[in-house]
């Protein structure tokens, strides 16, 4: 068995647009790429990728997964061989082995430290409104120009003053000390007493890729510099600082669409400029930029621009990314602020549109960000400015790319008045000793067994018959109206229904139910479920998984990965945004989210109820051929009258029949 660890590292590390590009010629449309289906035979394109929703589908023949999914209808492999070829791909080493009872307990154990974590968030954000709150950490927001939406948004909440506030409320909630303290929230004195370690400050959540709240930055509001300006969660088990990146999870989507990443400092540079309209800005987390975050970057774009204050501590790092970024591949422009402004203060000057011009007009090439940061002086100094020439050689030789290399070489060449095959010589000679020491550090490392594969089948043509866009329907009268409830699960339904204290479905203020909720209140009422058993295999399955506490994105991703390929199958097909719903597409309702689902979820479990009773109808119709009896039929007859009635009711609600009563 290939541990959980290891194919969740696979499957994190596969870019489907990376992995799709092996065998299609992709070409980029938006956020999405396109391309003719390698499954039909087809002449305009109607294959789509998403590289954010990790996703391909069909149009044409309904082909649809994720990463492993691709390997598999492509390949003919199954799910393992599909880990174990997207294994070999990215350099992953598969040990397999049966999941003892410690590793079930590990996996546990995280599990109860994301639930803590997420308990703690909710802690502080609840106590932005306690008087202490609201005259601190929303007095500081206000004057920091933070708007409410945004503070919601980011989750950032406020840690009390007194020392043992959150541990009080998290024990009162149940949580075990084990979890308080290995989650980093708390600390144990020698004498025994456990207190919080975060408080008095304005917290900001550090959220997984998935969107979990796994650490947090606490700020402090003093000027007086008794205390820390930050203190941050210690690396845990769920958090781990060179592998986060605070504001990934907003920003994610936004980057791959607009195929450009801002990296900034600190937290609230992020927060700003995401206030500001620039969705794309993430920070790493009170680190230095590592290898890791770069690569998680790069799942989502190739093209960064460093955003790092322009003092000397800030021009080093900019100096130190620069390399890393290059040598892993990323196309690099750095940006710097007038004297005395960082991303912060500068948004909170100037409209997006000026922001947006500042950035369009000053920001530079990494090349010449080297060449003017140093003095003018050194310029003229001949060993000096030889050594500024070597470095930038030295840095171009990071990039792996060899037409970039070369481009920048003859940048350099000409912009130095340095000759280009002196240039090129010290770059391939730095360049060269660098991968010799890489070789070096490969050898040393264990050695990774190549994955074996099975042989291709030559017999099998390149692309298959095309496959009918939907699985087969035992009950294909309800077929539609279950696609739209498992529609609303797929994409929303982790999100809370915000019903109007006039609508029929409203409880009270705290019992604000999740679609997820709404919808199995509705159907599992009966105790009959869904009726055709593939709809109820993604139902149960997203059920399941949303039980466990998972968040959506954690959902999604489990069910796409499923080895059961009708599962993933459906679940990649219902949840790209392109499906249209019976009841309405959402395009037309020009609302926002929340009220769109308040709206059209009631609606889409209306639908289901009616498409119920015409099945019901359907097999009381058929029933009557076979009544040889006047009181069977009579019995069968009334049936039917009171199904039609309520039918007809459910049709009026959806404004399908009119009500002329």
């Amino acid at each position: 068995m290939i541990p959980q660890d290891t194919v969740n590292l696979i499957l994190d590390t596969a870019r489907i647009e990376d992995v799709v590009s092996d065998f299609v010629t992709l070409k980029r449309r938006g956020a999405s790429y396109v391309a003719c289906c390698p499954f039909h035979n087809e002449k305009t394109p109607s294959f789509h990728v998403s590289p954010v929703k990790g996703i391909y589908k069909c149009f044409g023949c309904g082909k649809a997964g994720n990463a492993v999914g691709f390997v598999m209808d492509h390949e003919r492999f199954s799910y393992v061989e599909a880990l174990r070829y997207l294994a070999s791909k990215y350099h992953i080493e598969i040990v397999e082995k049966e999941e003892s009872a410690e590793e079930i307990a590990a996996r546990q154990r995280t599990e109860s430290l994301m639930l803590v974590s997420e308990f703690a968030q909710k802690f502080f954000s609840s106590n932005l409104d306690t008087p202490e709150g609201k005259s601190l950490a929303r007095a500081y927001c206000r004057t920091r120009g933070m708007e409410e939406s945004t503070v919601a948004e980011f989750g950032i909440g406020w840690a009390p003053s007194g020392r043992t506030a959150f541990y009080d409320a998290a024990k009162k909630e149940g949580y075990k000390d084990e979890y308080l303290l290995d989650s980093g929230l708390c600390l144990k004195y020698d004498d025994g007493r456990i207190v919080d370690r975060f408080h008095d400050r304005l917290m900001f959540p550090i959220h997984s890729l998935s969107g979990r709240v796994v650490a947090f930055s606490g700020r402090t509001l003093r000027s007086d510099g008794t205390v820390a300006k930050y203190v941050n969660s210690p690396e845990t088990s769920i958090y781990i600082k060179g592998k986060s990146l605070f504001g990934i999870a907003l920003a994610k989507s936004e980057i791959s669409r607009l195929d450009k990443c801002y990296l900034a400092e600190g937290n609230v540079d992020v927060v700003s400029m995401n206030q500001a309209g620039f969705k794309n800005v993430i920070a790493s987390c009170g680190t230095a930029l590592t290898v890791e975050q770069i690569r998680i970057i790069r799942r989502f774009t190739e093209n960064i621009t460093v955003m790092y204050d322009g003092d000397e501590a800030g021009i080093h790092a900019a100096l130190r990314a620069i390399g890393m970024l290059l040598k892993e591949g990323l196309n690099v422009k750095v940006l710097l602020f007038p004297d005395g402004d960082d991303p912060d203060s500068f948004c909170r000057k100037h409209s997006y549109e000026q922001v947006k011009d500042f950035i369009a007009e000053n920001e530079q090439d990494f090349l010449d960000y080297m060449a003017d940061r140093t003095p003018q002086s050194d310029k003229h100094d001949p060993v000096k400015r030889a050594a500024m020439i070597n470095d930038i050689a030295d840095t171009i030789a990071q990039i792996p790319d060899a037409v970039k290399r070369t481009v920048y070489l003859d940048m350099a060449s000409s912009k130095f008045g340095v000759d280009s095959s002196i240039l090129f010589e010290r770059i391939r000679t730095r360049r060269n000793a660098m991968l010799s020491d890489e070789a070096l550090q490969m050898q040393r490392s264990q050695r990774r067994e190549a994955a074996s594969l099975p042989a291709e089948e030559q017999d099998i043509p390149y692309y298959s018959t095309p496959t009918p866009s939907g699985p087969v329907e035992e009950k294909p009268i309800v077929g539609k109206a279950e696609q739209d409830l498992l529609y609303f699960l797929l994409t929303h339904g982790t999100d809370t229904l915000d019903f109007d204290v006039d609508s029929d479905f409203y409880s009270s203020e705290n019992d604000k139910p999740t679609v997820a909720d709404f919808i199995r209140a509705s159907v599992e009422a009966d105790g009959d479920g869904l009726y055709n058993s593939a709809y109820r295999l993604v139902y149960e399955a997203y059920m399941n998984h949303y039980d466990e506490g998972k968040t959506q994105d954690e959902i999604v991703n489990a069910l796409l990965s499923s080895e059961d390929r009708t599962l993933a199958g459906i679940s990649a097909q219902l949840s790209i945004e392109k499906y249209q719903l019976t009841v309405k597409n959402f395009v037309e309702a020009l609302t926002t989210t929340s009220s769109w689902l308040t709206s059209y979820v009631p609606k889409a479990l209306l639908y289901y109820t009616e498409r119920k009773i015409e099945d019901k109808l359907v097999r009381l119709r058929d029933s009557l051929k076979d009544s040889s009896s006047l009181g069977d039929q009579t019995e069968v007859l009334t049936m039917i009258v009171k199904l039609q009635n309520a039918q007809r009711v459910a049709k009026i609600k959806l404004g399908r029949e009119k009500n002329n009563i």
